[in-house]
């Protein structure tokens, strides 16, 4: 789906939530719940502490009312600088201690966020969140009116059963390792999975420096990194 505002509102959440939800529709697993039901649904779910329930949140001014939520109800907090959709996909992988990813972040980074959680089996509510009026009302003038309070799953976001998802880290985060360089040798990680299968793989590339190239647009001549 192509989202045209600038910002989402996002829950997501790994695959024991997301089957209790559907089990029981009433549970706050809600985008416009408030944080502290939603940290303690989920605790009840996982068999946790409160205080065990690891929230991620991108450290922005425009998540600090969810911030001083998740710290007064004493969930464990982790906060990030960037990465937003490794960020949303960590509740879904085994190897991540998140449990829940909330807050503000980019559009286009939920419509890839959604993409993998769908490979992954997690899931994830989004909202659209005008940055102003002036967004707003744009938004309104492009039919996206009547959608301005819709919460959209992951299967709205990322239509369809083909669905496959890859990417390369570039710095840390939870979900791949960052571009290592070892002399004349540059080592990159990066992840590939599959909505049909649920396959999972992460590959380990050492590029040779020395040898690699770039294609230049400019003169359509490859040249030497």
């Amino acid at each position: 789906m192509d989202i045209p505002a600038f910002y989402l509102k996002k829950l997501a959440y790994p695959l024991a939530v997301r089957r209790a939800w559907m089990k029981d529709p009433k549970l706050p697993i809600d985008i416009d719940a408030p944080i502290e039901e939603v940290i303690d649904a989920t605790a009840r779910i996982l068999g946790k502490e409160v205080r065990d329930v690891v929230v991620c949140v991108i450290d922005r001014l425009r998540n600090q009312d969810l911030i001083d939520s998740v710290r007064r109800k004493g969930a464990a907090l982790r906060m990030i600088v960037d990465g937003d959709i490794a960020a949303a996909l960590a509740p879904a992988m085994h190897t991540s201690n998140i449990d829940l990813y909330a807050g503000i972040g980019g559009a286009p980074e939920g419509v890839l966020s959604a993409a993998g959680l769908r490979c992954l089996g997690g899931g994830m509510r989004a909202k659209i969140w005008p940055r102003d009026e002036a967004e707003k009302q744009s938004l309104i003038k492009q039919g996206w009116g009547d959608r301005l309070e819709t919460q959209f799953m992951s299967r709205d976001l990322a239509c369809g059963e083909c669905i496959i998802f890859a990417a390369t880290g570039i710095s840390n985060s939870p979900l791949l390792r960052g571009v290592e360089v070892e002399g004349s040798v540059a080592v990159t990680h990066s992840v590939l999975m599959r909505a049909r299968s649920g396959s999972v793989r992460f590959v380990e590339t050492r590029h040779n420096l020395k040898k690699k190239t770039i294609h230049l647009r400019s003169t359509q001549a490859e040249r030497q990194v």
